[in-house]
């Protein structure tokens, strides 16, 4: 076990050292595995029955557990910290170059400051043939409020665009739907209100008449929230918006609808039987990844500019980075979760994907603001948002430094994920100066185990009525898979992975000490393929603990993180680079994100499915 832990004799636990005895230097990487079946078909549904039993349920999930080490981490180990039940720090030191937007303040307001920080805004060459004389992949936010002020179009307009694609999508044999929640009604409404602002000459901010997506987790009216079941508005009827949904009403946000999503977010593939699959705009014979799969899809394919997605276990990063789009991990506690499912858990948050670096900056200031109750626990450092425009800038830039535990960094499966997020860790530093530090992070197997305990113990309790109350034959195999393991958790589980939790914590504090960022690779392979088998379900953990290696420290530490492209691999596939912050440091990793944002943009490709629907 990394780390460090005590001797000890015949029929005596393990005994961990206290985290601040560990010798970090003499700590050697394990590499990460995970020993689980890949079911599908006949043969998921028949592990499912054995899983749900009585009498194999236990032993198999006891088998599970053994094998992957968590049995003797959990229950055989003394560990001398107490438990940490929330991410909670102590207060942080003031971000450099940056402007606060003090969160109690009107969304529109905060968007109209953060807008200032933006480098001026040239439209010249973006209304021109943009494809042969000014290549560029998406549309950004200031590209449509430009169009609607100058009456190159109108709102009216882009939204049947937009109503054409969605019903294109949905209508492919298999069906592979981005929204599960959809009418083309309302959302004509919304831009018929949003156009006439604009005829009158009042529009309410730069976000108004901008196209979002709203996961399925997150209330929005007039839809339901099923968090992608068949049943789950039957539990939770929606009354009123979600905070988050409210704050981007507010700035004149135009909502396409709910989007699919792995069954009530329990996976990262992006699977779901129930509705159809999202496909990934860049092959469609692969997972976009999830949970937040259609949120990722839509944002992918130039269906909308942003959506609101919800992150537990890397469930926008790891969609953003498969997809190849931007996805903003907000430390735990920084957006009001007030309106989303799963609100009382201690992982998740609500957070941003775009289409870049800038999008995801102005859609975070409208966003962000944490609730009353976390802002007395938490205590949460200002909300800021880089000043990209200061003088500062470069110099600030210069004296970056980034964390690299290069042992960790390249456990993939594939070196040509994390080569190309090198090349750009490398380019980064050539052109602004940074410094890449080596670092060593104890305790990752450890981490993983924690973190699956959390959220799988919250998961359940969540669920645990309706469970034993026979729903779980509603839901999806996948889904009951994932429950009866999270069922056999005890308490006492849960509790020693909140001590874990704690150390942790300690780890990455101390590696903050020398580093501004950690870098790493967002996922450790790109998009998997989509076995025609697992169109009725798949469990395959292998792979989701692949595209998770990296995320933990974001979830279990409530650390903020964001993906940003960097590349492809052979196969055209996106590659994404994840930076990890301080808590609170959103504005430093905006700021490195959009230097190496353009730094790998000609590197990036749109998705071979892709919709234009700002026609000029």
């Amino acid at each position: 076990m990394g780390g460090g832990s005590g001797g000890r004799g015949k029929g005596m636990p393990r005994a961990m050292a206290p985290v601040e005895e560990v010798d970090v230097a003499a700590v050697r990487y394990k590499p990460l595995v995970l020993q689980a079946p890949h079911f599908t078909g006949f043969s998921l549904r028949a592990f499912v029955w054995f899983l749900e039993s009585p009498l194999f349920g236990p032993l198999l999930t006891s088998l599970l557990k053994k094998h992957n080490n968590m049995t003797q981490m959990l229950q055989h180990t003394v560990i001398p910290e107490r438990p940490m039940f929330y991410p909670e720090y102590p207060p942080q030191e003031p971000e450099q170059g940056v402007v606060t937007l003090e969160e109690d303040r009107d969304p529109v307001e905060r968007v109209e400051e953060a807008l200032q920080c933006l480098a001026p805004y040239d439209p010249s060459g973006r209304f021109t043939s943009p494809d042969q004389k000014n290549p560029f992949l998406y549309w950004k936010i200031r590209d449509f409020a430009y169009a609607y002020r100058s009456g190159i179009t109108t709102p009216s307009a882009v939204v049947e665009y937009v109503i054409a694609g969605v019903e294109e999508w949905n209508n492919k044999t298999p069906p592979m739907p981005m929204l599960i929640h959809f009418n083309a009604d309302d959302l004509r409404k919304q831009a018929d209100a949003s156009t006439k602002r604009f005829e009158k000459g009042s529009p309410i901010s730069v976000l108004d008449g901008i196209f979002f997506a709203v996961k399925d987790d997150i209330d929005c009216l007039p839809y339901p929230s099923k968090s992608a079941t068949t049943f789950f508005d039957e539990i939770r009827p929606v009354e009123k918006d979600a905070v988050a949904v409210s704050r981007l009403r507010k700035c004149g946000v135009i909502f396409i609808g709910k989007a699919n999503m792995h069954e009530l977010g329990l996976g990262v593939t992006g699977n779901n039987p129930n509705y159809g699959t999202v496909r990934n705009p860049h092959s469609i014979d692969r997972y976009t990844g999830g949970s937040s799969s259609g949120p990722a899809a839509l944002v992918s394919s130039g269906l909308c500019s942003g959506a609101i997605g919800t992150d537990g276990g890397g469930s926008v990063r790891i969609p953003s980075s498969l997809c190849g789009i931007v996805g903003l991990k907000t430390t735990y506690g920084r957006t009001d979760m007030t309106g989303v499912v799963c609100d009382a858990g201690t992982v998740e948050v609500a957070s941003p994907l775009t289409s870049s670096v800038e999008d995801s900056m102005l859609l975070y200031s409208a966003l962000a603001g944490s609730r009353p109750t976390d802002k007395l626990t938490l205590r949460p450092s200002p909300l800021c948002v880089p000043n990209l425009v200061s003088s500062e800038n470069s110099n600030i830039l210069q004296s970056v430094k980034v964390g690299k535990y290069t042992e960790w960094f390249h456990d993939v499966p594939d070196n040509e994920v994390s080569n190309t997020c090198e090349d750009a860790l490398n380019l980064l530093c050539s052109t602004f100066g940074c410094q890449i530090e080596e670092i060593i992070l104890p305790e990752l197997e450890e981490m993983r185990t924690a973190h699956l305990v959390s959220i799988g113990s919250e998961a359940f309790s969540d669920m645990n009525a309706h469970y034993q109350a026979g729903r779980r034959t509603e839901m999806t195999l996948d889904t009951r898979t994932s429950l009866a393991l999270f069922r056999s958790f005890t308490s006492a589980d849960y509790v020693a992975s909140q001590s874990l939790r704690r150390r942790i914590m300690y780890y990455h504090m101390e590696a903050f000490k020398k580093v501004d960022v950690i870098a790493t690779p967002t996922t450790g392979m790109t998009a998997p393929k989509i076995p025609p088998s697992a169109l009725k379900g798949e469990s395959d953990y292998v792979v989701s603990a692949k595209l998770m290696q990296f995320i933990f420290a974001g979830n279990l530490l409530g650390l903020p993180a964001i993906t940003v492209p960097v590349g492809h691999d052979k196969q055209g596939l996106p590659i994404g680079l994840q930076l990890i912050g301080r808590p609170w440091g959103e504005a430093s990793l905006l700021r490195v994100a959009s230097a190496v944002e353009e730094l790998c943009l000609k590197k990036r490709n749109r998705p071979s499915t892709f919709y234009d629907i700002l026609k000029t």
